[in-house]
């Protein structure tokens, strides 16, 4: 199934290290606090994308890793502001932040390239990863471990972890590899002199740092396996992945042995944020000058048991049995729990780390001011807290002008760049794949019609917005008082997922079958909306098929099996109606 995507961007380097320097200046200012530490990793994660950024392009150019004067310099500036960070953590005094300008001025005066691509750090963005728990994590390593420390960060995430791992071993700034190849056989090229400096001690542990392991613990495995091929005994290679558990059962027989018995110190999201560090207090506390201090421990609602309060909330959990609660994918979901102040009762979402959190707070206050959500308090690093609603439940029907009204808001404020979603032709073989192995290969013919003049056609149309993607009754809430007001309606094109930012014909789409509207409901809505028939004929296979393959990665919910029932059906119902030839050439 194709579900999962990553989404890059390209950077000019100047451009960014003059946001850093602005920004860095504006945090020194801040007094000691949250917010202040919050800022600085924000600046932290934009330096370490950067440096990941230039080490790409120049493994791009030279064909592998190298030791060069650029990568020395945008490591320096990574490494002055993991101090910093640490420092905030820890409540000591900041360095001078003169350190960080001169660091900047020596990464520009290199030869840097007028664009670099920067990978998008999934564990900042959607799995409440803190760099901070890799700091606590590196601490933690076994006293016996002999010295010095060679720290090696695998990129991209593990540029700016590496770091953190080597101020609190006090450690040299850290290496960065790019493992290459097949997901599964990941492999690393290392030029001869990067190879001598990392082998240069033959006395030094090695201590490899990343996200994961995933299905196969390839990346840290391909580092492992260098070496141990160079002559490093594996007592003296430790890791620090992002969680405790094993490789996935893609995982070779050697990486996973290896894996049982290597040192990998783990700190867990839990402990790390419900726990003072310093100025930065637990995660209860985050929202004290807001909302006022917590009357009952905090409760977390990630995973699903979002469902069980809402019941509890409305004194009916009796009633709510497992087969009746709407179904969720608990691995893609993001952190959230529910606070209860004197002010009332708050949902504290993870909205990701950096300049993404501050993005979605800007769009959470124009949905709202436009009436169409609860209420956005405030942005905690990367904590979102906004109203809950006491005794909301899911609507029985749902108005259409309403729908109507909510999708034009959307597609006339929230323009989006036209990088920033699967193009036609990837959600169509998208839809292939997905179609082809939930219903058959026979199943994929109603898709042939899209050709590719007919998807060229389509495409000069396409506005890019910053589709909600999630339109599914239980996203919406009917309040107590009568109104109609979507929830979770903030990132979903930001998710980690093929489709990312879309026409606005593709939430027209999903409203068409997530609501079961018919032919003149559609039509009506098209019309309000301004979509284009056409391509809302496009996407809706697309959107079937994405759905499909969506919940077929849920397999551990009760209802995610209904739910591949209930698109495969629709599947077959949507071809029967003419789904087989798209509307002619001059349709709205």
């Amino acid at each position: 199934m194709l579900v999962y995507g990553d989404r890059d961007r390209h950077e000019n380097p100047r451009v960014a290290m003059g946001r850093i320097a602005a920004a860095h200046r504006a945090a020194v200012a801040k007094p000691d606090g949250l917010i202040r530490h919050a800022m600085l990793v924000s600046l932290f994660i934009e330096a370490a994308e950067l440096a990941q950024g230039l080490a790409d392009a120049e493994f791009a150019a030279l064909g592998e890793d190298d030791c060069t004067p650029c990568r020395d310099a945008a490591m320096a500036v990574v490494m002055g502001l993991a101090r910093a960070v640490a420092r905030s953590w820890r409540g000591e005094p900041q360095p001078d932040a003169c350190a960080l300008a001169a660091e900047l001025e020596t990464l520009s005066a290199q030869p840097l390239p007028e664009a670099v691509r920067i990978r998008r750090p999934e564990g900042y963005a959607f799995y409440g990863l803190y760099p901070e728990a890799y700091l606590e994590a590196a601490a933690r390593l076994p006293p016996d471990l002999p010295t010095p420390f060679v720290v090696i960060g695998l990129r991209s995430i593990g540029t700016g972890l590496a770091a953190m791992a080597a101020v609190a071993l006090d450690a040299a700034p850290p290496v960065t590899l790019r493992p290459i190849g097949h997901p599964f056989q990941r492999a690393v090229r290392v030029s001869a002199r990067l190879r001598a400096a990392l082998l240069a001690d033959a006395g030094a542990s090695y201590v490899i740092v990343d996200e994961g392991p995933g299905l196969s613990g390839s990346s840290f495995g391909a580092v492992a396996d260098w070496l141990e091929t160079a002559g490093v005994p594996s007592r003296r290679i430790a890791f620090l992945p992002s969680h405790g558990g094993d490789p996935g059962p893609r995982s070779a027989d050697r990486h996973r042995r290896r894996w049982a018995e290597a040192v990998r110190p783990v700190i867990g999201f839990d402990e790390l944020t419900h726990a003072a560090h310093g100025p930065v207090p637990p995660l209860e506390c985050w929202f004290e000058d807001t909302l006022g201090p917590a009357v009952a421990p905090l409760r977390d609602l990630s995973g699903g048991a979002w469902r069980m309060v809402s019941g509890d909330l409305a004194g009916d959990l009796a009633a709510n049995v497992a087969a009746d609660w709407p179904p969720v994918h608990a691995q893609q979901e993001r952190r959230k729990f529910l606070l209860r102040t004197a002010s009332g009762s708050w949902l504290l979402k993870f909205a990701g780390l950096g300049r993404l959190g501050e993005a979605k707070l800007d769009r959470a206050r124009a949905l709202h001011q436009a009436g169409f959500t609860t209420k956005p308090m405030a942005l905690r690093h990367g904590f979102l807290a906004e109203r809950w609603l006491d005794g909301a439940q899911p609507p029985s029907t749902m108005p259409l002008e309403r729908l109507a009204d909510y999708l034009l808001f959307r597609a006339q404020r929230f323009p989006a760049e036209r990088d920033t979603g699967a193009c036609l032709p990837d959600l169509l073989a998208m839809a292939r794949v997905n179609i082809g192995e939930a219903l058959g290969a026979a199943a994929t013919v109603s898709l042939d019609c899209w050709t590719p003049d007919i998807l060229r056609e389509l495409d000069a149309g396409v506005r890019r917005v910053i589709t909600d993607n999630r339109l599914h009754i239980w996203e919406w809430l009917r309040t107590t008082d009568g109104r109609v007001l979507k929830a979770d309606s903030l990132d979903h094109a930001d998710a980690h997922d093929v489709v990312g930012c879309q026409d606005i014909a593709w939430d027209v789409a999903g409203a068409i079958v997530e609501f079961g509207l018919a032919e003149a409901e559609a039509d009506r809505l098209c019309d309000a909306v301004g979509a284009s028939k056409r391509l809302v004929a496009f996407h809706l296979p697309c959107y079937l098929a994405f759905q499909i393959g969506y919940w077929s990665f849920a397999s551990s919910d009760a209802g995610a099996a209904s739910m591949r029932r209930f698109y495969g059906e629709a599947w077959k119902r949507q071809a029967d109606r003419g789904g087989r030839s798209p509307p002619p050439a001059g349709t709205p």
